[in-house]
């Protein structure tokens, strides 16, 4: 199982917006790509077809839940992820790291790996560099992660920067263990922009056929974010696509896809639209307002999704005051549409050489949500963009 990545866009800049072809034995992803997340095989209210209706051409899915529930053996016997979950297309697997780290009792983390307790059942489990990889082996995911060491957002240097080593220390473990199977090194680092460009400059060296980037969208300022990736952008190899995990606020995207990133993931366009959440071109607003009781237009004029194609903004309003569970695939189908067509839109003004332009008017518009903002007055912003 291998991929190959085509950089179709012309500039040799690493640190720039690049548009590519991202090749894997179940299809090709084009790039800037934004993947839905199916934690559990399954994006959340959605079918197979609501996802591929929306444009998305990769998703992902977690290893560390899949293995404590229904375990990968299990899956593997029922003839790998693609059968288990009636999905065709590519798929890349997160090895879990970060729910280790965040939903276990009782972490113990050394050179071996890590010790934990399900957040289920209390059961003792160790999970190594080489059992991450193992059950994404026989997942049969398209693209693997390895186990990384996750650090709190108070850890001294010291231990952010032997996490970000021991991170790359599993990963040499991995690939051993993994065989042909791609796998995606990790930048870690905290913020700290010198230990994020040391990083970068040896993973650069590896022969991987690709970069991920984590530890970040973690609770630090969009501003720490962007100063992170322009730190750690220029260092990596034109040649290979890049991925930033757990990424996908509309703002973010862009900023992100302009310093050279080509992959993104976050559940936040699922998460949002289970509670009435809807993205539109000038930030985000709540279904559940009063104004939305009589909308006959729907949730936006511009939006090809099949949500907006059918329904009213006012039958979805009624959806969400009476907890009916369409309204929470009506709007998650929305907000995912809304990511991908946005990396849709952004891949075709790289082509044609008008990135910049196109991200002036788009973020000219766009409000990021921001907690200093009271909702209600964001909520009085016309709804249709």
């Amino acid at each position: 199982m291998n991929i190959s990545f085509f950089r179709e866009s012309n500039s040799s800049n690493p640190q720039g917006p690049r548009a590519g072809q991202l090749i894997t034995t179940h299809g090709a992803i084009s790039t800037p790509a934004f993947m839905p997340v199916g934690t559990l095989a399954s994006v959340k209210a959605l079918s197979p077809e609501d996802v591929l209706g929306t444009g998305a051409e990769i998703i992902l899915v977690n290893a560390y839940h899949l293995y404590l529930r229904p375990t990968h053996n299990l899956i593997e016997q029922l003839g790998g992820i693609h059968d288990f979950m009636g999905w065709q297309g590519p798929i890349l697997s997160d090895s879990g790291g970060f729910q280790v780290f965040s939903l276990s009792k009782l972490v113990q983390v050394d050179e071996s790996g890590v010790r934990f307790r399900s957040h289920h059942d209390g059961s003792e489990h160790h999970y190594t560099p080489e059992l991450a990889v193992e059950i994404q082996a026989a997942l049969g995911v398209d693209i693997a992660m390895p186990l990384d060491q996750l650090v709190a957002v108070n850890a001294s240097q010291n231990e952010i920067m032997e996490a970000a080593k021991r991170t790359l220390r599993w990963y040499e473990r991995s690939r051993k263990a993994i065989g042909n199977q791609p796998i995606f090194p990790i930048i870690q680092g905290g913020f700290d922009s010198k230990l994020r460009t040391s990083i970068a400059r040896e993973v650069a060296t590896l022969d991987t056929p690709g970069i991920a980037i984590g530890g970040l969208s973690v609770g630090e300022s969009k501003d720490t974010m962007q100063e992170m990736l322009t730190a750690i952008t220029p260092q990596l190899p034109i040649d290979r696509p890049r991925y930033l995990m757990g990424v996908g606020s509309p703002e973010d995207l862009i900023n992100s896809v302009s310093l050279g990133i080509d992959l993104f993931d976050c559940v936040l366009p699922t998460r949002l639209g289970r509670t009435g959440g809807i993205f539109t071109n000038e930030g985000r607003i709540n279904i559940g307002a009063a104004r939305y009781r009589d909308s006959k237009s729907p949730l936006s004029k511009k939006c090809d999704c099949s949500t907006c194609q059918t329904f009213t903004t006012a039958y979805i309003h009624h959806l969400f005051r009476n907890n009916e569970l369409l309204g929470y695939r009506l709007t998650s189908i929305h907000n995912i549409r809304f990511l991908v067509r946005l990396m849709e839109n952004i891949r075709k003004a790289i082509l044609e050489n008008n990135f910049d332009d196109y991200a002036s008017d788009f973020l000219s518009q766009y409000i990021p949500t921001n907690p200093e903002i009271r909702t209600e007055q964001r909520l009085k912003r016309p709804i249709h963009d």
